[in-house]
């Protein structure tokens, strides 16, 4: 194995890009996985994240040796309300990952649902691809559909298309419409590209409104579309390859 700073693919993976694409971690916490002591290659300590593995070597964490990275996959979940979106809670509440079905690869989350959020959650293998699809700097639109209660004006919620500070957090432009309206009661389409946490629970609280539920109904360019409440589905490895841009089983990535 070798340390050196520079990428060289003669020599093959940074060890913790590798582990990120097994689906052990994110890249960044991969590289914290390393510093804590946790990984060994070949029987031996890595102590640098640039360790590169080559095919066949053998990786451990906490002394579990770590199947090779398969191909890159990405799945469309229908979370439920109440599941919280991590693998173990320490309030000891439902968890997503413990309501999937079995014969699934080990997969970690794109971003977030709260625990009363439901619809779609992307699913993925590649804990490499879970970091970027969750940057920024994507400029992928996250949609929802949210029930709300409480009087309020229309023309208010084009003031979200500005941004808006609140207690001294500042929110990127929302756009927001009504779908329908019945008495107090609502529903609203929200679209955002950057998703801080409870980001929309906390701007309609801000204008009077209660949230009664909140389903995000697609992230970039994937929809919840017709997949019912539960279930998972696989996005299509061509659909994949066109819409991130990853190379073809076989070539390099």
């Amino acid at each position: 194995m070798s340390t050196t700073d520079q990428e060289d693919p003669a020599r093959g993976e940074r060890i913790a890009k590798w582990l990120a694409r097994a689906g052990v971690a994110s890249r960044r916490d991969a590289e914290k996985i390393i510093a804590e002591g946790r990984v060994k290659l070949g029987g031996k300590l890595v102590t640098q994240p640039a360790t590169f593995v080559q095919p066949d070597d053998i990786v451990t964490v906490d002394g579990r040796a770590v199947n090779e990275p398969e191909r890159t996959r990405l799945f469309r979940f229908h979370k439920p309300p109440g599941l919280v979106t991590t693998h173990r809670d320490p309030e000891g509440r439902p968890t997503v990952f413990e309501r999937l079905p079995e014969g699934l690869p080990r997969l970690i989350s794109v971003g977030r649902l709260d625990l009363n959020s439901e619809g779609l959650l992307l699913l993925t293998n590649d804990g490499a691809l879970s970091r970027r699809l969750e940057l920024p700097s994507n400029a992928w639109v996250r949609r929802y559909r949210v029930r709300v209660f409480g009087d309020f004006d229309p023309r208010a919620l084009e003031m979200l298309a500005k941004g808006v500070t609140i207690e001294g957090v500042r929110y990127a432009p929302i756009e927001a419409g009504v779908d329908s309206r019945k008495g107090d009661n609502a529903w609203l389409t929200i679209s955002l590209q950057e998703g801080k946490n409870r980001e929309i629970r906390r701007v309609l609280a801000w204008m009077g409104l209660e949230v009664s539920r909140l389903i995000r109904i697609a992230y970039g360019p994937f929809q919840l579309g017709t997949l019912e409440r539960g279930m998972v589905d696989e996005v299509n490895p061509k659909v994949l390859r066109e819409q991130l841009g990853l190379a073809a089983p076989g070539r390099k990535r």
